[in-house]
Parts: C-alpha cells; structure tokens; sequence
C-alpha cells in the first residue's frame, strides 16, 4: 500500500470538491443571502485540507494501481467528501452539532436523501444549491467524473472505476476507462438538461428546476422545499419526474447505446426489460389497491401510486403523498421496493434488479438440479453464460446486505427507536432512499434519531453507496498485510 501515492490522490480529490464549491458560491452572491461567508471559509479550509497531501506527498506517478489501493482511495476519497462537504452547513450553523452537519452532507453524497433539516425553506439559497449540487456529484461517483476530467488518475483509472460504479459487472464502453468515464458523465448532463427544461415549462422557476433536476438524475431526493414534490402538486410535473425517476433508475449504458442509434435497445436488454416489467406490475398493483381506499378516481390513484412507487424503487425518495395513510399491503410493496433498488449502472442504490435477477435463476438452477441432478446448466443473462466468479459475488453480496441490514436494525433498536422505524430507517439508508417508515416516513425526517443512532445510519448511507464490498472489506486484517 503507497500511503504516499494514496494520500496524493485523496488530496488532489478534496481540492477538487473546494474548487466546486465556487458554484454554490455564485447563487449565495446572486441571491444576497447568508450562505457567502460560510461558503467562503468552507473553500478555504476544503482547498488547504486538499493542498497539503497534494503538496507533501507528491511524487513519481505511480506506473500501476493496485486493487487495494484502488478501494483505498475510493473509501478513503468518499469520507474526506463527507467531511468537508458538511462544513458550509456547520459554518453557516444551520445545525448544532457537526454529526447532523455530516450527516446531512453523506447523505447528500450517497444520494441518499435522508435529511435532518426541518424547515428546509428557511435554508439560504446557496447552501440548498450545494446540497443539491453534492447530491449530482455523488450520483454518477465523484471518483468517476476524476477519472474523467483529472489527469492525474489515468493511470489505473479502471480499479477506481470499479470500487466505485454501482454494479456487478461495470459496463466498459470505451477502449480507455477515461473515455468511458467521460460518456458517461455526458449522458448524465445531457438528460439533466432536459429534465430542467421540461420542469421549467411546467411553471418551475430556474433555481427550483435546476435543484430538482440535480437531485433526480442521481437519484437523490433532497428537494428546496418541506413538503417536498408535493408542494407543487402538479399532475404534469408529477409525471414529468416520473419519466426522469425511470430513466435515472435505467443503465446508463444502454442511454448511450439509445442515442447511438439503437431506439429498441431498452426492450433488448434482460435486466432492463425485467424492470420495465416489474415497475408495470407493481404500479398496477399498488394503484389498484389505493383506488377507492384512499383516492376515488382511478387517475389519481394512478398518478400517485407510480410516483411513489417509482421514487422508491429507482431509490429517489421524493414524496408526493403520505403513504402511512395508505392500506398494509401498499405499504408493504413499497418496503420491499426499498431493497430491490433500481438497475445496475444507474444511479439507483439498493441491491439492484440484476442481482435479483441473477439470484432467481440460482434458485432455479439448483431446483432444476435437484430434479436432474447429473444435468449440467449455468446461470444465463441475455443468453450468455455468467461467470461463476460474478455470480460467488452477487450471493456474498446478498448474504453481506441480509447481515448488515440485521445487525443495524437490531442496534438502532438497542438506542431505543421503535421497530418499524429501526428497520425502515436501515433499509431506507442502506438503499440510498431517504423516507422510510414510522419516525422518519415520508412527511417526517431523521432529526429525532439519537445522535449514535445517526453514525449508524451514516455508517449504512456509505455501505448502501460503495455497494458493501469497498467499506468492509477494509476490516479484514489480510487487507492490509504485505
């Protein structure tokens, strides 16, 4: 492990999150607002934080990166954006304590959208533009968009790329993992100009469009205001969000290959044909089951059952109706929502469709063997073999999620928060939803969770976004033998 090599990178990182800062800056000065000095002192302490190990451990560039240092510097760069990213909120006192300001902030990073803000309209307009600008950041991986625009990362950009990249298998769509990087990060901004144009036609002002857009393609759901999409209540904005939910939640591979000229490669592609399927049936349902208990047209049964519905499952977390009011089975499907999480490639957070996927034909696999036991078969996605090494990872993974979503809920439950909220503020966090169940549902947040309990959470926040393996695997002695 080149500590020296590592902390350079961290720190060429955090200088890069100082620099960034410049944004939220700007609408702190335009808007005349208590967010400049805050903003201010925020870029100089990230940028000396920054420049320091950048400065005193410079050295030959590296000619490789290994594996374990490549997860190093993605967990390691992860906290340090945590850490400074929550100083414009502390300096600027919108929390007492900084655990609420750091919680804020991964939250934020992780695209999580769990917040601890009460009166979030109350918020200067800067300091909301770097909560919302964090969230866009984190969506598509601070270490991703390195990888693209830094030329200090080329060298062993890949292992970055995939201790960071959502996905079992992460798409390679150039020769160069820079390249990749880069188209990726395009088709990012390229549909999040289009969502703000639409949203604007739709009667939003600029700096709330912008915001919205900034937290829905990365999946986020951190809104400007306290009753959040619903404040709008807009059946065209509803949809509107709706459609960049799902395109959010879809592989950002397969947008690219879309706009290279293949309009049916959505339809063609296992994993996204399976959750198109799925988001069909579970709108039916849930719409169905909320037609006439709750809403009495079936429009806007519809309209907020694939809302909810879709914000949950593609993990964005945006609201626009209380469904704690709703019947137990409507709510049951959005818990279970909460761990399938959306595509893998996307933005989305939980345990993906392709691993659920992969997961039912293991199963189907080993009944098939029981009553053929001397058959020999494999476990196929779009007709082709899957290697056993990437389905050994999608069963550890499973079984590591199943553990630690146990363990959390029991701890958190230890500090004396109810049932239903212990294990739906778990489920919410580690699948980068946001609202959960009970005390921290939909029209609540995590403000009245117990200051240790918030480091659990913050805890599950960065293992839901590094896909697990990336932060435990840094507690196992052999990691860090020779």
């Amino acid at each position: 492990m080149r500590w020296q090599y590592i902390l350079n990178i961290v720190g060429i990182l955090t200088l890069f999150l100082g620099l960034s800062m410049v944004f939220s800056l700007f609408f702190g000065l335009y808007y005349k607002d208590q967010s400049v000095l805050p903003l201010l002192m925020s870029m100089g302490v990230t940028m000396a934080i920054g420049l320091l190990p950048f400065i005193f451990f410079r050295g030959p560039k590296a000619d490789i990166l290994s594996h374990r240092e490549g997860i190093a510097i993605v967990a390691l760069g992860w906290t340090a954006a945590g850490l400074v990213g929550a100083l414009p909120f502390y300096f600027a006192g919108i929390f007492e304590t900084f655990v609420d300001a750091l919680f804020e902030s991964v939250s934020g990073f992780t695209t999580t959208g769990a917040s601890v803000l009460t009166q979030i309209e109350t918020v200067p307009r800067g300091l909301l533009f770097w909560r919302s600008f964090i969230q866009w950041l984190g969506g598509m991986g601070i270490i991703v968009l390195s990888v693209a625009i830094l030329p200090f990362l080329g060298v062993g950009g890949m292992q970055l790329y995939k201790a960071e990249v959502p996905s079992p298998v992460p798409d390679k769509l150039k020769p160069r993992i820079k390249d990749t990087a880069m188209v990726l990060w395009k088709v990012y901004a390229l549909i999040s100009l289009a969502q703000i144009v639409f949203l604007m036609f739709g009667g939003m002002d600029f700096f709330d469009a912008l915001n919205h857009t900034f937290t829905t393609m990365p999946t986020g759901g951190f809104s400007t205001r306290n009753a959040s999409v619903a404040h709008y209540d807009s059946a065209y904005l509803d949809w509107v969000f709706i459609v960049f939910m799902l395109l959010a939640g879809i592989n950002f591979s397969l947008h690219f290959q879309m706009l290279r000229g293949r309009p049916l490669v959505f339809w063609q592609d296992a994993e996204c044909r399976f959750f198109l399927c799925a988001v069909l049936l579970l709108i039916s349902v849930v719409s169905f089951n909320v037609y006439g208990a709750v809403y009495s047209s079936i429009g806007r049964a519809l309209r907020f059952g694939a809302f909810q519905v879709v914000s949950i499952l593609t993990t964005t977390g945006f609201a626009t109706a209380d469904y704690e009011l709703w019947p137990a089975m409507s709510q049951l499907i959005l818990f279970i929502c909460m761990f399938l999480g959306a595509s893998a490639g996307s933005t989305g957070g939980g345990v993906k469709i392709l691993r659920v996927m992969l997961y039912f034909k293991f199963c189907a696999k080993e009944l098939f063997s029981l009553i053929h036991p001397h058959a020999v078969t494999r476990v196929k996605i779009g007709g082709k073999p899957v290697p056993e090494d990437v389905m050994r990872s999608v069963l550890g993974f499973l079984g590591l999620y199943a553990g630690l979503f146990a363990l959390s809920s029991i701890i958190l439950a230890g500090l004396g928060v109810d049932f239903l909220t212990s294990i739906s503020a778990v489920a919410a966090t580690m699948g980068n939803i946001g609202p959960g169940l009970g005390l921290v549902g939909p029209t609540d947040n995590y403000a009245q969770i117990p200051y240790l309990g918030k480091w659990i959470l913050i805890w599950c926040m960065l293992l839901g976004r590094l896909e697990i393996y990336t932060i435990i695997i840094l507690f196992v002695p052999e990691f860090w033998r020779k």
